[in-house]
């Protein structure tokens, strides 16, 4: 699998995922937020956590605008594979590859620790390595984490199975604990918590090693 680790200014979870994404069996090129066009052959875009251009405006908004832009919707809208975290899930709902949108924290304070969340779907390439239902941990690092979405719009996400995680408990306010949420063809996932944080022993657990390598795998496959 070929993946493409996307880098804005403020950008500070990039080298984080490229070598989650390289541990994982992933061949992976770092791509500046200047650049117009994808890796020929690029299977997944992974769009990292930070402070893309120090969040001015709406977090992700100015990123949305970037000359890479372009090409990361135009893979979404391909059926290609876009993984979002943390700020990264911001910039997906600003691309309008995932709906709803990312408010602050509910008791408007930065929330920094591990995490409980409940697997929701194994149904997607990304979590598939996990059971529906099981309760894994990961790190979150956010101010504006707090996911929102119109009736509709909530309705339409539980109808198609597309609530990948949620907080067991909830942690900033996001409207039935959403965590994380898939695309209709279930190839684009935007989460808040930080799996490529938690992949190996010394980050304190590595429930995360199997979303990248299960992702790794079906990937290469399809």
């Amino acid at each position: 699998m070929k993946a493409a680790v996307i880098t804005f200014p403020g950008s500070n979870c990039d080298r984080d995922l490229a070598v989650a994404l390289t541990q994982a069996g992933a061949e992976v090129t770092r791509v500046w937020h200047k650049d117009v066009a994808l890796p020929a052959g690029t299977d997944l875009v992974a769009v990292p956590g930070g402070f893309s251009f120090g969040d001015y405006l709406r977090c992700g908004a100015i990123a949305a605008h970037s000359p890479i832009a372009g090409a990361i919707r135009d893979h979404g809208n391909r059926g290609g594979y876009v993984l979002g975290i943390c700020n990264g899930f911001q910039v997906l709902t600003e691309l309008g590859l995932l709906p709803g949108a990312l408010m602050r924290n509910g008791g408007l304070k930065f929330i920094c620790r591990e995490v409980e969340l409940s697997v929701t779907t194994s149904a997607s390439p990304y979590t598939a390595g996990y059971s529906t239902g099981e309760r894994i941990r990961f790190p979150v690092a956010h101010h504006d984490g707090n996911y929102q979405i119109d009736p509709e719009g909530l309705a339409e996400l539980k109808d198609q199975d597309r609530i990948a995680f949620t907080y067991a408990p909830g942690i900033n306010g996001s409207v039935e604990d959403i965590a994380g949420v898939l695309s209709a063809n279930r190839r684009v996932l935007g989460m808040m918590p930080h799996p490529e944080r938690a992949v190996e022993p010394a980050h304190g657990g590595i429930d995360g090693a199997r979303l990248f390598a299960t992702l790794t795998k079906d990937v290469a496959t399809v």
